[in-house]
């Protein structure tokens, strides 16, 4: 039986075996929950999570450890539709999400991502230095869907929530050390303190080492392994209360990585008629261990990030109805990366990178409830300047330089109103008015230079509603749009083909540097999600979604570069989604996660890159007492990708085509009897399964940035003080 076998027998069963042990649970203690009550804040407020009109998967911070999470990349395994990559430059610390077939590969400034990541409501853009670390969180929300009017722009495909603790929810302290195979070191530690009545102060930090997968074998004295990571990180809050009505949050956070180049390789004998082919270089000029690296430029080995924020809120009651928050964020990140493409010793094809990114963001919000009436509403500013800087490259053993630069300002309204029309029947809708303005140049090899400016607008809106037909099961249905601005070319090497020599500057006649249209977004989706029985927790989800003039990046290699163009289709999606959590006997739970997902394109041409059909975790995890006082937890994890293309165009050699994947977690914990202090043993693709996370075909050789996620054996340690 395949992997993709297992998912319907596995969802059937578990939701048939619901009636027998429903009838057992009748004799067990009515009075105590089976399971905890799930709040979010998908829609900007509290709620519980079977009030959302939304697919929205939430894992609270034990379950992250439990499973093995231990950054976004890892979030990927385990939510129905959703697929995490790290493509970006070969960065280990870049995270590229794909929910229902909506994401994007790249990261240079140009590039918008189709799913928006959040920490504690600020927009983190850029997709290098995104793959956050988990440690010390309070919760993680995956929003599936086109989310436009709460969340705005660059969420057409869904957005991911970060919640960090706040200081004073409660005064403790708390220390983990977990070591292992691949040399693999974490530290992390968080303190939250009441320091009087009004003020509390929350600091965590985290330090993470884990050794590579192969060697740099033509530079041995690089200080970095292929894959190594070395990462850093810490947060402080710090929350003052004024006054009942009033509040002061003020939050820093800063990382830094240095860590080496994620595994590749470059396939080139499959290619023939490519210009590395037709020079006289071969497969065997690649190392025969795609995890070791034949590069021969010292100065692409490593990777470096560095990511400092800092955030102020301010939230003040004028009612017992009526509340407003301020939120004002500051963002920088640095980084160096960058591949020596053609994976072997000479310097034929060689991308050295550095990037930057500077954001701010103002956000006024108020909500409030007034009878049956409930409301969220907010004016909105972000702004963005940054750039990525390529010197010197080498493209087909030539020398050059590329250089790309971006402004950006978005300014946008909203509001969403809910109306409770009974005790079982709400409904809600909301507007969202975007503008986003932006100014791009390029630098191509110093030789030719060229800039544009745009401006877009769009009206997103929604409208949903959601019925209780049982205590603790509500069926909902929802119509939502979705915006993100039109992009301007990643890479416009098309402009070395349009030189006009005749004119000063070497200016081209009709300039391709010229950016796509807005793109939209109209999901329609029902859906069901509660208790249906005492012992089983579930949603279920049904959707289609249509989107227009979505840009598909194409690369292919060009005159003094890569050419990467955005290839403009209408996609049209339709699927389904299931999540589950079954308790089977006492201590004994069994958490299911499927999404099925069908993508068609009007492009004959084109597929939807990086989205699996089929999508499929199931966890397990029982727990007993031991005589001690103390409770033993047995978890395993077993996610499921499908096969998929790494790029938007198929091609008949099925070059690009990735492989499907089968990864298996375990985690065994023993907690003291007094609960303040786990230790525990875990296994992380315990199978030691090797895959890839995308592949690009040039036209000139075939790259494949394979996963850094090899198999890892090691115990964790937790101290809890109060």
């Amino acid at each position: 039986m395949t992997n993709r076998n297992l998912v319907i027998p596995t969802l059937l069963t578990s939701v048939a075996m619901v009636q027998p042990i429903f009838a057992q649970s009748n004799n067990s203690n009515a009075a105590e929950p089976i399971f905890e009550e799930i709040v979010v804040t998908a829609q900007k407020r509290e709620q519980s999570i079977y009030e959302t009109s939304v697919s929205v998967s939430a894992f609270s911070g034990d379950v992250i450890r439990k499973a093995g999470i231990t950054d976004l990349v890892d979030v990927g395994k385990f939510v129905p539709n959703l697929n995490v990559t790290t493509f970006s430059a070969g960065h280990t610390a870049s995270a590229n999400p794909f929910i229902r077939g909506i994401g994007l590969q790249d990261h240079l400034i140009t590039t918008d991502p189709g799913v928006g990541v959040y920490v504690d409501g600020v927009y983190l853009g850029r997709q290098v230095g995104q793959n956050w670390s988990l440690s010390n969180i309070e919760r993680l929300e995956v929003l599936r869907g086109p989310q436009g009017t709460l969340y705005g722009r660059n969420s057409i495909g869904g957005a991911i929530n970060i919640i960090t603790r706040k200081p004073g929810d409660e005064e403790v302290s708390q220390g983990s050390v977990e070591v292992g195979s691949r040399g693999r070191v974490n530290v992390e530690f968080y303190s939250n303190f009441i320091l009087n009545d009004d003020i509390a102060m929350l600091f965590s930090g985290a330090f993470k080492r884990r050794h590579g997968l192969g060697e740099f074998l033509n530079l041995p004295n690089v200080k970095t392994d292929v894959g190594e990571l070395r990462d850093m990180s810490a947060r402080v809050a710090l929350e003052w209360t004024l006054a009942d009505s009033l509040s002061l949050l003020l939050a820093a956070d800063g990382n830094e990585g240095d860590s080496g180049l994620n595994p590749y390789t470059t396939f080139i004998d499959e290619v023939p008629n490519g210009e590395v082919y037709g020079v006289g270089y071969r497969n065997s000029d690649v190392s025969a261990d795609p995890y070791d690296n034949n590069t021969g430029q010292s100065g692409q080995a490593a990777v470096s990030n560095s990511s400092y924020g800092l955030s102020f809120t301010a939230e003040y009651g004028f009612s017992e109805n009526l509340d407003a928050k301020l939120l004002l964020s500051k963002r920088r990140s640095d980084y160096a990366s960058g591949l020596d493409d053609d994976s072997f010793f000479d310097n034929f094809l060689a991308f050295p990178e550095t990037g930057f990114a500077e954001q701010i963001s103002v956000e006024l919000q108020f909500t409030g409830e007034y009878d049956k009436m409930d409301f969220v509403a907010s004016l909105y500013y972000f702004e963005e300047e940054g750039f990525n800087d390529q010197r010197p490259t080498t493209f087909n053993g030539n020398p050059g330089t590329f250089r790309l630069e971006q402004k950006v300002e978005s300014h946008a309204i909203f509001a969403n109103l809910g109306y409770q029309i009974t005790d079982d029947l709400r409904i809600s809708g909301g507007l969202r008015y975007t503008v986003d303005e932006k100014e791009a140049n390029v630098n191509l090899s110093d030789f030719v230079t060229t800039e544009a400016q745009a401006e877009f607008d769009e009206i997103s809106w929604d409208f949903s509603a959601t019925y209780h037909f049982a205590e603790a099961l509500t069926v909902y249905g929802t119509v939502a749009n979705g915006y993100q601005s039109g992009q301007f070319p990643a890479r416009p090497f098309c402009l070395f083909g349009q030189l006009d020599f005749t004119q000063p500057g070497n200016v081209p006649p009709v300039n391709c540097f010229a950016s796509t249209d807005n793109i939209t977004a109209l999901n329609y989706e029902i859906g069901i999600k509660g208790q249906p029985f005492e012992n089983l927790q579930m949603s279920l989800a049904v959707f289609r979604t249509e989107y227009e003039d979505l840009p598909y990046q194409v690369s292919t290699t060009r005159e003094g570069g890569f050419n990467t163009v955005n290839l403009v289709v209408d996609q049209d999606s339709m699927g389904v989604e299931w999540e589950s959590s079954v308790r089977l006997f006492e201590g004994f739970y069994i958490r299911t996660a499927v999404g099925y997902i069908n993508v068609e394109v009007d492009d004959p041409v084109a597929v939807a890159p990086l989205t699996p059909e089929w999508t499929f975790a199931i966890s397990p995890e029982y727990s007993f007492s031991m005589s001690t006082g103390g409770t033993v937890s047995l978890r395993i994890d077993y996610s499921y990708r499908d096969d998929m293309f790494g790029e938007p165009s198929p091609d008949p050699g099925r070059f690009t085509r990735i492989d499907s994947r089968g990864l298996v977690n375990f985690n065994v914990s023993y907690l003291s009897a007094d609960e303040s202090w786990t230790v525990g043993l875990y296994g992380r693709n315990v199978a030691d399964k090797r895959y890839e996370n995308a592949r690009l075909n040039t036209g000139d050789y075939i790259l494949a940035i394979l996963s850094n996620d090899a198999s890892e054996f090691g115990m964790r340690f937790t101290k809890e003080f109060r």
